[in-house]
């Protein structure tokens, strides 16, 4: 405001009314007494698995499929290439093929899509087909695309005469210029799409007669350039491949490529719903492109999103790098995610298709780090496996006031949680074995397990034991065998229960106790989420420490019960199984305080090797 500046006058306020004096509020009534709020509960770590098996296929993407062709009879197929091992992102692709015809009373066909010779090995055919077993599906049929040579030869020619096919002489290079090369160009015509039908039927068949090498001529199928989708842009239908086929020998120099054999095999098998990941959308309309063009019905094609595992690799080649380096032991070693590899670590064939189903289906693709997929097999394991006890690293434990021929039977529930599982025996004698981590020689307030002075429980035995002392390696500065007091109490008394409870074997050669083992402990292989972005590629990123071994464990001996009942559970493809015929990995079992196990392949007369399937799920901050 400038100086000298003067304010106008503020009206004055004639007859203004006197303000009404305030009445004295009344009184408030009593507030009604309130219920005490509820108590929060604690968000689990982890969705609990679904309690229905089939809730895939109830609601979301494959409720829509089924909607929108409710055929009377819902005919599926898994098509895998047999070039290599099935991975866990299969599993998916299998639950749902399989799945889906099983939950509607259709059929599910096992279908090789054997169309490249040069990768095909018998060893994948072999393990395709037992894995599918594996996860408990039966194939109403296994078909091979190669069955059906002849008749894909036969629609070939039809095709030709349609003028919807034509023989290309062009490069590899040349083809790629065609569709707008790397600068996404305009796309043009191949010089021979418009050679006369007859000339294009005369050169396929000298291309089948052996004329043409490979890449001097193919097969294309004349489509739509001026279409946006790439896979409408003269795809290949047939090349020349000089290798024999495992089925029909050296009768086929010509082979024909996936886009042209898949649409029409899915016909020829009178597939209602081709159910595939979402990578082929785009070959949709190629698909019925194709069945529309040689006039042979048309399945409907419906796309979900792929399963992929972040934290490990699954690519075939990357894999086979891993194994002839000699930094896994074959393609089934426990640290891989193949489901050769995912059954010999241990995994039940119920936990993983109970793992599919709980994610669910949608057209998303969906990335899971490795440690979802091990709560969902540490939940399904824990409702489904005995329990039983297990040193890492023992050291003896010699009970001095108990007599050398004490023996007292312990009887054990194989699971504290499931009566039906029933229970077994062991003996409880003067010397037991604990693990090494539970004895210390130097005590503190925080450690409430073994030390100079202080009680522990041994599970199940009925009363605890108090060290008082105990023996070292001069050498190596390492425990050798702990002195210890049994706290019986006199008759009449009562004695205070200790804080902690530990796992625990009696030595016991009347029992033959205790069973040894070796142990393996299996982490990640690979010390980032995404291994293929390490700097000089994903062998940089091999974890140096994605395996220890425990060459001196043991194992009481109810473990010789729980090999007698395997499998552990008895589910899916392990249902039928008799224990005589069950491989190792169906001893599986939870060892108390530690992990959960099962046998390894590698275990022979006289030699136990477990492999850790997961790690027990603890409570944060859980005094120690």
């Amino acid at each position: 405001m400038e100086n000298g500046a003067v304010l106008p006058e503020r009206p004055k306020e004639e007859n203004k009314p006197q303000k009404a004096k305030k009445q004295p509020k009344e009184p408030k009534p009593p507030k009604e007494p309130r219920a005490p709020p509820p108590k929060k509960e604690k968000v689990p770590n982890a969705p609990a698995a679904p309690t229905d098996p089939n809730s895939m296929f109830k609601e979301g993407f494959l409720k829509t499929v089924h909607s929108e062709k409710p055929s009377e009879h819902i005919i599926t197929r898994f098509p895998p290439e047999p070039n290599g091992y099935l991975h866990i992102g299969h599993s998916k692709a299998i639950a749902i093929n399989f799945g889906f015809a099983r939950y509607h009373g259709g059929d599910c066909y096992l279908r090789f899509d054997d169309t490249n010779p040069e990768a095909e090995e018998e060893r994948y055919f072999v393990a395709i087909r037992e894995m599918i077993g594996w996860l408990g599906f039966k194939p109403y049929q296994i078909t091979y695309s190669s069955d059906n040579f002849d008749r894909l030869y036969a629609l070939a020619e039809d095709l030709i005469n349609r003028d919807g096919a034509y023989v290309c002489h062009c490069t590899d290079t040349e083809v790629k210029l065609q569709r707008g090369g790397e600068n996404h160009g305009p796309r043009y015509a191949c010089v021979h799409r418009n050679r006369p039908n007859q000339e294009s039927l005369v050169e396929f068949r000298a291309m089948r007669d052996g004329k043409y090498k490979p890449k001097e001529a193919f097969l294309r199928m004349k489509q739509n350039l001026e279409d946006g989708n790439p896979q409408m842009w003269d795809l290949s239908a047939y090349r020349i491949l000089e290798a024999e086929h495992h089925r029909t020998g050296s009768k086929w120099r010509i082979y024909p490529t996936y886009d042209f054999t898949h649409c029409l095999c899915d016909s020829f098998e009178n597939i209602s719903h081709s159910l595939c990941t979402t990578e082929f959308q785009l070959s949709r309309v190629s698909y019925e492109w194709l069945c529309d063009a040689v006039e042979v019905y048309k399945p409907m094609q419906r796309e979900y999103g792929r399963l992929n595992v972040t934290g490990t690799v699954l690519s075939k080649r990357k894999i086979a790098k891993l194994v002839h380096e000699n930094i896994v032991r074959g393609w089934d070693d426990p640290r891989l995610y193949t489901l050769i590899a995912l059954r010999r670590r241990g995994i039940p064939p119920g936990a993983i298709l109970s793992f599919i189903n709980e994610l669910g289906v949608s057209t998303a693709l969906t990335n899971i780090q490795l440690a979802r997929l091990d709560q969902s097999v540490r939940r399904y394991l824990e409702q489904t496996v005995p329990r039983l006890m297990l040193v890492l690293d023992p050291i003896p434990v010699v009970i001095d006031n108990l007599p050398e021929d004490y023996l007292e039977e312990i009887e054990l529930p194989f699971s504290p949680k499931d009566p039906s599982m029933g229970s077994h025996v062991v003996p409880f004698t003067k010397t037991v074995y604990i693990d090494r981590s539970d004895f210390r020689a130097v005590d503190s307030k925080d450690y409430f397990r073994l030390a100079p002075g202080k009680s522990v429980g041994l599970l199940k035995v009925p009363f605890p034991i108090s060290a008082t002392s105990f023996e070292k390696d001069e050498s190596t500065g390492l425990v050798t065998k702990v002195h210890a007091h049994y706290e019986k109490p006199e008759e009449g008394t009562t004695f205070k229960k200790p804080k902690t409870y530990i796992q625990w074997v009696a030595s016991s050669p009347k029992h033959n106790s205790p069973i040894k083992a070796e142990v393996r402990f299996f982490n990640s292989l690979f010390k980032s989420e995404n291994p293929d972005a390490a700097e000089g590629g994903f062998l940089n990123d091999v974890n140096p420490n994605s395996e220890e071994i425990y060459h001196e464990a043991i194992i009481e001996t109810g473990l010789v019960e729980v090999q007698k009942r395997a499998p552990w559970p008895a589910e899916e493809g392990e249902k039928d199984v008799a224990s005589k015929a069950a491989g190792p990995e169906t001893v599986r079992f939870q060892g108390l305080r530690v992990a959960y196990f099962a046998m390894d392949k590698d275990c022979e007369e006289g030699k136990i090797v477990l492999n850790r399937i997961v790690s027990l799920k603890e409570d944060a901050g859980k005094a120690t």
